[in-house]
């Protein structure tokens, strides 16, 4: 009989809750999209949960949406985390080889990838991701895997990826009050580069940019390892915050405006281009410049595009990515964000969509379904690669207090 897993994404944002299920048999290569769901989000503010009772209305809403949809029964999801409290840090492990033959065994690069996250955070920050980038035995390094090679001395070099806990427990109490167990948690631009980007980008070098309604996520990959992450505080919302502000309007009516005439392409509009106020909103009378729209518009996302170049610039890659920025999340259907971030950030630009997925794939085709649809890319991965380092962070195993987990460990075969 053949086997068929079911897995389950929830993307919990800023402006808009989304989930997605999918289903894949034993042998086939690519997951089938069976249902898909988004209602708008309340409750969440720049990535973080700041009201548990709403957050949990919208998650149960979509809950039910997608039950209905793909006629199944929802009872535990891989959930990604946002916000600007998401940071990384590089550290190294060292450990001896354990073996008297010194050939270096699975287990000595697990304990070599844990020594390397053995270190002090901030108080009320967790470690959520430890990401091997290279290793090193003896004098020989640059070394994707050691299994097998010999030597004497061990070492590791891993990215960690740090969020608050208070955050984290909050998003997790939302799962609980909708009777969903989280299997795994991911953060954001990690999760939404699973669905986008192939191989030989991430061997290249590439920056995935996830612009969402309160934060932007970017990641960056060279020679098939996560170079850096990071979570900026600013987002689509943002744009449209400014736009209520300078045209004096509510902010109803700057999203729709912002929807309707917003562009970064100033060629777009003329000086007596107008648009008229009353016919996106009753309430309103007045006509505006729709060039001055464009204007508020560039100034944020110039503001946006600095804060990433100031990121490049601290890992030495700006402007050196061979394969570019790859633009996904809701914010980048904006007219001529494209070649506004080919010119702003000096690199290949391109918008991004989920790959390699079959089924309802209209409804996944968008940029905005990127991080749900690399959620379910990880939770295939985790049960294709269950050593894998990052999948081994990729569950609520280290919530435990340290005491209960060693003790934990003795009961795992």
């Amino acid at each position: 009989m053949t086997r068929e897993k079911v897995i389950v994404g929830l993307d919990v944002g800023t402006c808009n809750v989304r989930m997605a299920a999918a289903k894949i048999k034993e042998g086939d290569s690519n997951p089938q999209i069976i249902g898909v769901s988004k209602i708008s989000s309340q409750g969440v503010r720049r990535g973080v949960v700041v009201d548990v009772v709403e957050t949990s209305k919208n998650i149960s809403r979509a809950k039910e949406i997608l039950e209905k949809n793909a006629g199944i029964k929802i009872d535990h999801v891989f959930v990604n985390v946002g916000g600007s409290h998401i940071n990384c840090r590089l550290s190294r492990g060292v450990v001896a080889v354990s073996r008297a033959d010194g050939e270096i065994s699975e287990e000595d690069k697990n304990r070599a990838v844990n020594a390397s996250s053995a270190i002090s955070v901030s108080p009320n920050f967790e470690i959520l991701h430890t990401l091997p980038r290279r290793f090193t035995v003896d004098s020989q390094d640059s070394l994707k895997d050691p299994v097998g090679m010999h030597g004497v001395r061990l070492e590791v070099d891993s990215l960690l990826v740090e969020g608050s806990t208070p955050f984290i427990k909050n998003l997790i109490k939302c799962l609980r009050e909708t009777d969903l167990s989280a299997e795994g948690i991911l953060v954001s631009p990690l999760a939404s580069s699973r669905s986008i980007l192939n191989k030989r980008q991430k061997e290249l070098g590439v920056l995935v940019l996830d612009i969402g309604g309160g934060t932007t996520g970017m990641a960056v990959f060279e020679e098939g390892d996560i170079l850096h992450c990071k979570v900026l505080p600013v987002g689509s919302m943002h744009i449209t915050n400014d736009i209520a502000i300078g045209l004096r309007t509510s902010v109803d009516t700057a999203e729709k405006v912002k929807l309707e005439y917003g562009s970064l392409r100033p060629s777009q509009a003329g000086r007596r281009d107008m648009i008229d106020l009353s016919k996106l909103e009753e309430s309103e009378n007045e006509q505006v410049s729709r060039l001055e729209v464009i204007e508020i518009i560039e100034a944020r996302v110039n503001e946006l595009f600095d804060l990433v170049n100031k990121e490049l610039k601290k890992i030495d890659r700006l402007g050196l990515l061979p394969a570019g920025v790859v633009l996904v999340g809701e914010g980048v259907k904006l007219p001529g964000l494209v070649e506004f971030a080919k010119n702003k950030l000096k690199l290949p630009a391109s918008m991004g969509c989920p790959q390699e997925f079959e089924g309802v794939i209209d409804e996944i085709n968008d940029p905005g379904f990127a991080a749900v649809c690399g959620l379910i890319n990880s939770g295939l991965a985790d049960e294709a690669v269950s050593d894998s380092s990052l999948m081994r962070d990729f569950s609520l195993f280290k919530f435990f207090p340290k005491k209960m987990r060693d003790w934990m460990k003795n009961f795992i075969p």
